[in-house]
């Protein structure tokens, strides 16, 4: 494989014709294959900067309309409109011809709503609504300035740029010019357990992959885009992966409203550096969102539970204003991180935990509920589309149920192991007051 990626040219026209029959032969199923044998630590591609497209491949006219506030994924989106457009006449039209067609694309910004209600339990829902809202505002930025010229880009749609921005989203990396779309490295797979991954080499002005492990003769080349959660992948790749070791759920713990130290305890979060109060339709709410993934050790350090949400759920068991003045006076005693070691009081450290405990488990349940209408009617017949994108769904609240549950579990072996040493120090206690 290495030997005709190295031969790419600097000229782009020149580099299209020269691959372009083996271009439509490697992409039938825009996935890349070793032609011969790949030894760990070979360069299995190499693309020139001068052959990539970028946002500083529109035309100075058509950028000259557009003001700052229109991203670079959405600038190489009106790139690739643009030569969509001009079709053959195109210099990319080889490569652009190969992309996916809309109804090919699965990204949770093509579903339904009906097929979006599936996942409503997952952060994807409302991630999905955020950069739908996103993509729409860009459109009527960039139409609005297209409008001035509409020989450039007359009778676009928001489907048209929603299909081109999902491009983008999908297919194009980072890069010292805001966003790329590589050819053929973009047809590489994602394994997320790869170590093999897209690196920039500035000095020779190259992308390159080197190869992670041996490759044989037809064998599929399968790279990292990075260490995703099925939530980011569905939303901006559309796909999943089954037993995803980086899946990772969001949870919302809240300062109840009737907490008479409400105030009190959100000031002290504050001054610790925890954001507590968002804004949402005119109702002030407080709380905080944490990340969590999977705790492999049921009986470890619960890594894979933030220290912050611990921290923050023993700020909130908290029943008096002196035991938060003393958390605040431990935490500024040494490195100012609050309430992150287990409260003395080992009641109260059972207590705090027990919220989460009891906030888990009722995110368990709602995954379970929403799970269980996620299995097919017997004999069903559904379309092709809407299966696929079902067991999308599926195997995304799998993965961060199995979160949940791991999470669950480690909590409540803390909890137990907690109360068995308070009661075995009880008994002690008990035992040498009777000896006195």
């Amino acid at each position: 494989m290495e030997g005709w990626m190295l031969s790419f040219v600097t000229s782009l026209v020149k580099f299209l014709s020269k691959v372009k029959k083996l271009m439509m032969h490697v992409l039938a199923y825009r996935s890349l294959f070793a032609s011969k044998s790949i030894q760990t630590g070979e360069c299995i591609l190499r693309v020139p900067y001068n052959v990539q497209i970028a946002p500083d491949n529109l035309l100075p006219k058509v950028a000259s309309l557009l003001d700052n506030e229109v991203g670079n994924v959405a600038k190489l989106a009106i790139v690739i409109l643009i030569e969509q457009k001009r079709g053959q006449e195109s210099e990319w039209a080889p490569y652009i011809s190969c992309l996916p067609r809309p109804g090919e694309m699965h990204s949770t910004i093509f579903w339904s709503k009906s097929e979006l209600d599936m996942i409503h339990q997952s952060t994807v829902y409302q991630e999905t609504i955020k950069e739908k809202y996103q993509i729409e505002k860009d459109f009527l930025k960039i139409k609005s300035a297209l409008d001035h010229s509409p020989e450039i880009l007359d009778g676009i749609t928001l489907e048209d740029f929603m299909h081109a921005y999902a491009l983008v989203r999908s297919r194009a990396w980072g890069s010292t010019r805001g966003v790329s779309l590589i050819p053929f490295a973009d047809f590489s797979n994602h394994d997320g357990v790869s170590e093999a991954f897209l690196l920039n080499d500035e000095d020779k002005q190259v992308s390159e992959v080197i190869a992670d492990r041996n490759f044989a003769p037809h064998e599929e080349v399968l790279i990292r885009y990075g260490k995703f959660s099925n939530a980011t992948l569905l939303l901006e790749f559309g796909f999943v992966v089954p037993h995803n070791i980086h899946d990772q759920v969001q949870i919302h713990i809240d300062v109840p409203n009737h907490d008479f130290l409400g105030e009190m305890k959100l000031d002290i979060l504050r001054r610790h550096h925890l954001p507590t109060t968002r804004y949402a339709n005119d109702f002030k709410f407080s709380g905080d969102s944490f990340i969590i993934k999977e705790v492999r050790s049921a009986r470890g350090k619960g890594k894979g539970l933030p220290q912050s949400l611990r921290a923050f759920a023993r700020v909130l068991c908290c029943n008096s204003s002196q035991d938060l003045i003393d958390l605040a006076m431990e935490a500024e005693q040494n490195d100012g991180r609050l309430a992150r070691c287990p409260l003395k009081n080992s009641s109260r450290e059972i207590q705090a935990h027990e919220i989460l405990l009891s906030r888990i488990s009722q995110l368990i349940e709602e995954y379970n509920v929403s799970m269980k209408s996620l299995e097919p009617p017997v004999a069903a017949s559904v379309c092709k589309r809407f299966a696929l994108r079902r067991q999308m769904a599926l195997d995304l609240l799998t993965g961060e149920l199995l979160v949940l549950e791991s999470a669950y579990t480690w909590l409540n072996n803390y909890c137990a192991t907690l109360l068995q040493h308070s009661t075995t120090n009880d008994d002690a206690s008990a035992c040498g007051n009777i000896r006195e």
